[in-house]
């Protein structure tokens, strides 16, 4: 299969994803997504042991590109229901995927970068990088990052995340639990590598059967989670915030906010 917004190798049982929109500081639209998708179902049914995200450029990923939702006013709910849940299939996709999966994030994870780069089961980040679930400096409502992200570092901390949007370092990261480990960036390769080597020691059924296990511990959480994400993020785009937040941040001004 090709593609146009990744590139897909494979080399010695570990498969390489690199979103490759280095222009757009790897922003995501429809057609990545899908062909993010794409990739991480063929590798899950494939040969690889391990699957490695990454991405070209200086970002790792700089969330949703706001090009792309600018042109929101035109769609119809049933096209923001569809948008919502193919972000949704993504992140889903990507944490229960049978793989061992390693993010190496050699630059900034904003928004839902920070998602896809913390859904993995592995996170390695160079040190300094920046991560931050930014929606609601946007007006938008970090609706399918949440259901993850409160898994991951509980109730309070989701709330300071989600809710200030500020950013924070991947040594910072690291403390929350959302980064593994912190890699000097003329290393990042050589350790994912290595970590992958080990990786590919272990019983890939022991592994795919733990995943397994994993996901269906949590879910119950995560369909119910998802399906009020599903709602609360088509609804999020019909607000007047958001299409402020979205105008504003093009046309590089301050937003003026609903009352």
């Amino acid at each position: 299969m090709s593609y146009k917004t990744i590139l897909v190798s494979e080399v010695d049982g570990v498969k390489t994803i690199m979103l490759n929109r280095p222009e757009r500081r790897n922003a995501m639209t429809p057609e990545m997504q899908d062909e993010l998708i794409a990739a991480l179902e063929k590798a899950a049914t494939g040969h690889c042991r391990v699957v490695v995200l990454t991405g070209a450029g200086e970002a790792f990923c700089a969330g949703l590109d706001l090009q792309h939702l600018q042109a929101i006013a035109d769609k119809s709910q049933s096209e923001h229901v569809a948008d919502a849940e193919r972000v949704a299939r993504l992140f889903r996709t990507l944490y229960e995927l049978p793989k061992p999966t390693i993010a190496v994030v050699h630059g900034a994870a904003i928004a839902g970068g920070t998602g896809l780069a913390t859904i993995c089961d592995f996170t390695l980040a160079a040190p300094g990088v920046k991560f931050g679930f930014t929606e609601v400096k946007i007006g938008f409502v970090p609706a399918l990052v949440s259901a993850f992200l409160a898994l991951q570092v509980g109730d309070k901390r989701s709330r300071d995340l989600l809710l200030t949007g500020r950013l924070f370092t991947s040594e910072q990261a690291a403390d929350l639990g959302l980064v593994n480990e912190v890699v000097h960036p003329e290393e990042l390769a050589d350790r994912a590598s290595a970590l992958a080597n080990c990786l590919k020691t272990n019983s890939p059924q022991s592994m795919a059967a733990t995943k397994r296990l994993m996901a269906t511990q949590n879910r119950l959480w995560l369909d119910a989670a998802i399906a009020h994400a599903l709602t609360a993020n088509a609804e999020a785009r019909a607000m007047h915030d958001f299409r402020e937040g979205v105008a504003s941040f093009l046309e590089k001004r301050k937003p003026v906010w609903s009352k």
